[in-house]
């Protein structure tokens, strides 16, 4: 693998809408690297959201947080000011919404024109890496195989996402991500997209997040079916290890999918199974239709950032290790 860009040189970042799932793994890699970083969120005030960031080692001299609004404009100014590079991870995920357009397209789509915005004019930014999702991949109107293989050339289209669960949270990820590459093009930004498959792992945050909540729906025993669906998954550790790692090195560019392996359900209940033979867990599927296919995700490319990815099996372990910790579950 090349040569790390130079960390003396590289010394301070900012992660946008720090208290996420994905992005306080990236704090706490980044805090452990050396750096210094500056970590927006909406509210200073909201201890929630703040006490697991503050409380991280190297935390007391080295993180710096600061007070953003997506939807306002030149409001990342201050907190991107100095840095080197930018990691755009702020933007909400809710899969049901009485108000799309608010509560996920405006956030998704304008924070990201205005984050960009920010970066565009502070001369001291290299690069830019952006969170998305293979939400921003999967709906482009392809039908999938257990024989295809889904690589970074594949978008998704607004028209691919009508229709489907979680609707506007995957069109939200889909504009975002496609206005990121037109500005950057436009304004000659280096930019890459970190697009990972659903995440799991242990969480650093507070509370609950969609993705570990998929795994929690399994475990908590008050289902007694899984959904008919197959998804790649990955490492929360991965994802953030993988972000670093597209900052660091020269050559990294463009996308990245990240999906350690891709799983129906029923197989990640077998696997639950096999774990934890005392926990209620579902037994059936929702419906009688024929299972959703799996498919393949390509590696070449995530390769060379020298991801390890840390097996399925023992991702649900760890995540499902931390429910029973939090005493969310009992065995």
């Amino acid at each position: 693998m090349e040569n790390i860009i130079d960390r003396d040189e590289a010394k301070k970042v900012c992660v946008t809408g720090a208290s996420g799932y994905i992005a306080s793994w990236i704090v706490k890699l980044l805090l452990e690297r050396g750096y210094v970083v500056h970590a927006t969120v909406r509210n200073l005030n909201d201890e929630t959201k703040t006490k697991h960031l503050v409380e991280m080692e190297g935390a007391k001299t080295r993180l710096h947080m600061f007070e953003a609004n997506l939807l306002e404009e030149g409001s990342f100014d201050k907190a991107i000011d100095g840095c080197c590079g930018v990691f755009h991870t702020a933007s909400p995920v809710l899969i049901v919404t009485p108000n799309p357009q608010e509560d996920l397209i405006d956030p998704a789509l304008k924070g990201t024109q205005n984050v960009l915005a920010s970066c565009a004019k502070t001369p001291t930014v290299k690069r830019v890496i952006i969170t998305s999702s293979t939400a921003a991949v999967m709906q482009g109107g392809r039908q999938v195989t257990p024989e295809t293989i889904v690589d970074e050339t594949w978008f998704s289209t607004p028209e691919g996402c009508k229709g489907i669960p979680g609707e506007w949270y995957i069109l939200s990820k889909t504009l975002a991500e496609t206005a990121a590459w037109k500005y950057a093009k436009e304004n000659g930004m280096d930019l890459i997209s970190i697009n990972p498959a659903l995440v799991i792992g242990p969480m650093l945050q507070q509370h609950i997040n969609w993705s570990s909540d998929v795994v929690f729906n399994l475990v908590n025993g008050k289902s007694e079916t899984y959904i008919n669906a197959a998804y790649g998954w990955v490492h929360v550790k991965d994802v953030a290890e993988a972000h670093i790692r597209a900052f660091e090195i020269p050559s990294a560019n463009g996308r990245y999918i990240l999906s350690e392996t891709v799983a129906h359900f029923s197989q990640v209940v077998d696997i639950l199974r096999q774990l934890y033979p005392t926990l209620k867990l579902p037994t059936k599927c929702e419906n009688e239709k024929p299972a959703s296919p799996t498919y393949k995700v390509s590696k070449d490319k995530v390769a060379s950032l020298g991801i390890d990815y840390i097996p399925l099996k023992v991702a649900l372990k760890q995540t499902v290790d931390f429910f029973i910790e939090r005493n969310l579950i009992s065995l």
